[in-house]
């Protein structure tokens, strides 16, 4: 009668190397550490030497966040004899490093006693990175706030209190700075949703033909009724630039986008163009915002446009480009980083013709 095949140990051992997690196995009602892989070691911060053929409780002792020993409190091998398991948990060891833990409790069958206890290890330095990403953002979401929602509860309180001592430009002044305010609470709650959506990839657009040239203008005014010097600002677009197929809401937050980081992180004047283009087999029309500044430096062209990322600056989400990518993308587009023909950096975001 043949005899069952079985994997050779060493192949076993160097078959789970692969694995991109920490594995620790332990055998027995003693619990001695049998296997470690060099996942688990660089996670650990252990060598083989320090946990190999010792009882696991001893050469891993984890604790939880109440400095409780996590081994007193699952207890494995006198527990419940129904336990399978438990689900990842971040516990620590005592140099200090952070360990995202999940075990497996193995049986011959159902009720019968533990015979080895495997642990996978994830480091858990990707979650506090996410975690502090998480805290900076509603940090800086909470000061974006703050400051237009101070202006509105200014001037309504004034206004409520004072109506009859103001001349009707003062309330129209009032009014607009009330205004102006809450389109900048809207405007970084449509970001935050839309990050939200370019994440979990569920952002979706309504692509039509549109004359760009009046909506690059349109951005302008908006600058320069905001104080902007409207001689900082050149609108470029040939007169027999074909229609652009975009979402009319999506492409005027591509414009604002992209012009708000030009006049924050660069200088001198902006520059909003257009020309033909050609994406793939397809033709396309380029949008170009470009600025006289320092530009970009090549190995930060991608971090630009990374979530948060906001290159030293002190202010702002840190959103800006990344919701472009996502938007320019979610047309079947691209966008890019160049140098700008006079210097400073060039946005080119490429809109495919959206005609079948």
């Amino acid at each position: 009668m043949p005899q069952p095949f079985r994997v050779p140990d060493d192949l076993a051992a160097h078959g789970l190397e692969f694995l991109p997690d920490g594995l620790v196995a332990a055998v027995g009602e003693d619990a001695i550490v049998r296997f470690m892989n060099s996942h688990a070691q660089r996670i650990t911060g252990l060598c083989t030497a320090d946990v190999m053929d010792r009882d696991i409780r001893e050469a891993l002792p984890f604790q939880d966040a109440d400095g409780a020993s996590w081994w007193e409190v699952t207890n494995p091998w006198e527990g419940l004899a129904t336990r399978t398991g438990h689900r990842e948990r971040l516990l620590m060891l005592p140099s200090g490093r952070e360990v995202l833990v999940t075990a497996k409790y193995v049986r011959r069958g159902v009720g019968e006693p533990v015979r080895a206890v495997i642990l996978g290890l994830r480091d858990a330095e990707g979650r506090r990175r996410a975690e502090a990403e998480s805290a900076a953002l509603l940090t800086t979401v909470a000061h974006e706030l703050r400051s237009p929602l101070t202006g509105v509860k200014g001037f309504s309180s004034t206004l409520l209190r004072n109506w009859d001592r103001f001349t009707d430009d003062q309330k129209r002044l009032m009014l607009e700075t009330i205004e102006a305010d809450a389109d900048r609470v809207t405007r970084l709650i449509t970001e935050l949703l839309d990050a939200s959506r370019i994440n979990v990839g569920r952002l979706t657009v309504h692509a039509q033909p549109l004359d760009l040239r009046p909506r690059l203008e349109a951005q302008v005014e908006r600058r320069v009724a905001a104080g902007a010097d409207r001689e900082q600002f050149v609108v470029d677009v040939p007169d027999d630039l074909p229609q652009m197929w975009a979402d009319p809401d999506r492409l005027e937050q591509i414009v604002a986008n992209l012009v708000e980081n030009a006049v924050r992180h660069g200088q001198g004047t902006v520059r909003l163009a257009a020309e033909r283009a050609v994406l793939g087999d397809r033709p396309a029309v380029d949008l170009l915002v470009a600025d006289d500044g320092e530009g970009i430096a090549t190995q930060h062209r991608e971090l630009v446009f990374s979530r948060f990322w906001q290159g030293g600056a002190k202010h702002g989400t840190g959103l800006g480009l990344y919701l472009v990518r996502g938007l320019v993308e979610a047309h079947g587009g691209v966008v890019r980083v160049e140098d700008a023909p006079g210097g400073g950096a060039q946005m080119r975001a490429t809109f495919p013709d959206g005609e079948d």
